[in-house]
């Protein structure tokens, strides 16, 4: 953490960047260093799967003839994608191992993708190597459905009428092992289930803009909404579905060093740094959008596993939220008036893919705005700025209902209330929509509103968001206010929070959190 007096600062910007000098006085908030990684991520597996939290070693769990299940977190993290071998390719090839060797013949392996687009065969190999998907894909691999109308099956009701179910074939599973990789605080936990494994019937229990408006510390999930509602729907799947959850922890080695400029602070760049900043910079200025999204959709992080815990759901998830504190919690002085954010590249939702101004709103409002343990970075009544282009560009593979909906609706409101009471059930039913979802790469039909639901919180938090650079249409359509540079933001910003505001640089990515006391 430094107070800027000089340095300019690298913002984040879509797939480019924007540099600018941030006036005296800046409060910049930096990631921690990456936590030293694991120096035999083979033998912790092992030693995980030997000694369980709460429950029977892995192999005692295991016997001919029963039905066994291993989920897996799918596309939408770790970002960037991992440098192969993927973590989770190294523990379900461990899991199968300990299977095939039981006598286990009944295996599945599902990316739990619950409502987001299907992986290519491509990503699956990505992320599980050649042997798994040679063994298993396409029939014993392959991606969950939430629409398969034979697939799923409820399972029971929490006491507040939320319905739970999950995927037919792990309801009927003697034994369910899921893998996660635990990239941030709000995911894991019952969380992957009942997202990952189950269809929009349990889904829209949670995500609403009431839940996400209530989940006041998304980072914390003991003090969030939305993982009370997990947490209820998981006590009843436990009592139906034996779990063996296996969930890691990764450092922020986010980027390899050519672009190491992205997550370094600007007073630490080295010549080599200033030049793979500049040629990166003019190259990608000078290129057409979609190279420049191809050669950032391109990295691929050195992410390296800092932690694997294994066992019973609620005591693991309990130890993996240590070691996410661990890399990536910072703590913080005092709240901020105005706070300032890069908008990065890639999120969830567009890995592969385009950030649409829907995506761009969900990033900034949704997850960084969140980025917090506690109270948020910026005062109730604050100012959010963040930096992005907005362009009003979507991809028609990954996301036929955003457009529709962008095109629809957005010219007749952005009120994400009036949406969900209007359109979700429609758009959460057309046959159209699930079919896309069902046999192309599409996300439902309805995740375009899960996506603006989680901007609830920091829409009643804030006192304003700006966006600098954004195209002034899909800006302006999205609710937001617009500028062309951070400082006439700022300038802006003083008319909501006052002439003499308290400024703050939150420094992503990597990704990281504050705790601010």
């Amino acid at each position: 953490m430094l107070e800027n007096d000089s340095p300019p600062m690298m913002f984040n910007a879509g797939d480019g960047f924007h540099y600018e000098k941030l006036p005296a006085g800046t409060r910049v908030i930096y990631p921690p260093g990456p936590v030293e990684p694991i120096a035999e991520p083979g033998v912790a597996i092992e030693r995980a799967l030997l000694e369980p939290m709460e429950m029977e070693p892995l192999h005692d769990l295991l016997f001919p003839g029963m039905k066994l299940t291993i989920g897996f977190d799918d596309i939408s993290l770790p970002i960037p994608p991992m440098q192969p071998p993927d973590i989770r390719q190294m523990i379900i090839e461990k899991v199968v191992e300990k299977a095939r060797a039981r006598g286990v013949e009944d295996i599945h392996i599902i990316a739990a993708l619950g409502l987001h687009r299907r992986m290519t065969e491509a990503e699956l190999r990505h992320a599980l190597g050649k042997g798994l998907m040679s063994a298993y894909y396409p029939d014993r691999l392959y991606n969950y459905d939430a629409e398969d109308p034979d697939g799923n099956v409820q399972i029971g009701e929490t006491d507040q009428g939320e319905e739970v179910t999950v995927s037919r074939r792990v309801a009927e599973s003697d034994l369910l092992v899921y893998v996660n990789i635990n990239h941030v605080a709000m995911n894991g936990g019952h969380k992957s289930v009942h997202t990952g494994l189950s269809p929009y019937a349990s889904i829209r229990h949670n995500h609403t803009p009431d839940t996400l408006s209530n989940t006041k510390s998304l980072m914390d999930p003991k003090n969030s909404a939305m993982h009370g509602s997990f947490n209820r729907m998981g006590a009843i799947f436990d009592e139906h579905v034996k779990v063996f959850h296996i969930e890691t922890t990764l450092n922020n080695s986010a980027f390899p060093p050519v672009f190491d400029f992205m997550a370094k602070p600007e007073h630490e760049w080295g010549a080599l740094t200033k030049a793979n900043f500049l040629v990166n910079h003019k190259a990608t200025q000078a290129m057409p959008l979609p190279a420049a999204r191809k050669v950032f959709h391109s990295i691929r992080a050195p992410h390296r596993m800092t932690s694997i815990q294994a066992g019973s759901t609620d005591p693991v998830h309990e130890e993996t939220l240590k070691h996410v504190y661990h890399q990536q919690l910072v703590p913080v002085e005092g709240q901020a008036d105005v706070l300032l954010m890069g908008v990065p590249f890639v999120g969830p939702y567009n890995v592969n893919s385009i950030m649409n101004p829907m995506l761009v709103y969900n990033i900034l409002l949704g997850y960084l705005f969140n980025l917090y343990k506690g109270k948020p970075l910026v005062r109730q009544g604050g100012v959010l700025i963040g930096t992005h282009p907005m362009p009003n560009d979507f991809n028609e593979v990954h996301h036929p209902s955003y457009i529709d909906l962008w095109n629809e609706v957005y010219p007749q409101t952005n009120d994400i209330r009036e949406i969900a009471h209007k359109y979700e059930k429609r758009y959460a039913e057309d046959p159209w929509y699930r079919t896309l979802y069902r046999n192309s790469h599409a996300y439902h039909g309805v995740h375009p509103f899960t996506v603006l639901y989680w901007a609830a919180h920091a829409l009643d938090h804030l006192g304003g968001v700006i966006l600098v650079g954004g195209d002034p249409m899909t800006t302006a359509r999205m609710g937001l206010k617009r500028a062309d540079t951070i400082a006439e933001a700022l300038e802006m910003s003083k008319d909501i929070v006052g002439p003499s505001p308290s400024t703050t640089y939150m420094h992503v990515p990597p990704l990281f959190m504050v705790e601010v006391s």
